[in-house]
């Protein structure tokens, strides 16, 4: 069952939105403030994390900050502000969507099934390529017994190429399913990408070829026995 925390310092928030995600079949587990937050994450493994900004004590851009370097799971920003410099920040730091209260709680389950349908989270995510296994729900990316670690977004893009090689993918489409359509960055953050993919999974032959298709996009292809 995919789990996901819910942290904001609003009670009757927290529980709205854990009785629209309960009905859907999500287990939801709430934290009051980034603190108690922080904790949860150490002793539990979440699919989404769904954080209000303005919190007292740690907020939702710190603990958003935290979730980028030490875990690989999606973020949902939810706020009072909807200023544009409120959603840059949010998307710099990482946020892969970003809903503003007050909001209808059926758009914000629409939201998060399209962010976990981006992360590929499912009961069965597994992609393997060239020896490379990767699984959706460690979020770990393993290559001749040794786990590769991935940020992310790096990862994110590897399985969705892996999931499908030999298929074209145009820089829009990548964009799209995994930053998401209000990503305010050049689509060449795809170049950046790839670049650190092949510099990681560099070997004699490699595993994979992430090859580059001149006005098109990206294709992957195994160059390894599995």
């Amino acid at each position: 069952m995919i789990s996901i925390l819910v942290v904001d310092d609003d009670a009757h928030i927290r529980e709205l939105i854990e009785l629209y995600l309960s009905m859907e079949g999500y287990k939801v587990v709430q934290a009051a403030d980034g603190n108690e937050a922080s904790g949860l994450m150490e002793a539990h493994s979440f699919q989404l994390a769904i954080i209000d900004i303005m919190m007292p004590g740690k907020d939702g851009w710190e603990l958003c900050r935290e979730i980028r370097e030490r875990y690989a799971m999606p973020v949902l920003m939810v706020t009072a502000k909807g200023e544009s410099e409120d959603r840059v920040k949010g998307f710099q730091l990482g946020t892969d969507d970003y809903v503003v209260k007050p909001f209808d709680l059926r758009e914000l389950i629409l939201r998060v099934k399209v962010i976990l349908r981006r992360s590929q989270v499912n009961e069965t995510g597994l992609a393997s390529v060239g020896g490379v296994k990767l699984d959706t729900r460690t979020m770990e990316a393993v290559w001749n017994g040794v786990t590769v670690t991935l940020p992310l977004k790096e990862f994110q893009l590897l399985f969705k190429l892996a999931s499908s090689p030999g298929q074209v993918f145009s820089r829009e489409q990548l964009i799209s399913d995994i930053w998401g359509i209000e990503f305010d960055g050049s689509d060449r953050t795809i170049d950046t990408h790839v670049k650190k993919l092949r510099k990681k999974f560099a070997g004699d032959p490699p595993p994979f070829e992430i090859t580059s298709i001149r006005g098109l996009g990206y294709r992957l292809t195994g160059t390894a026995d599995d």
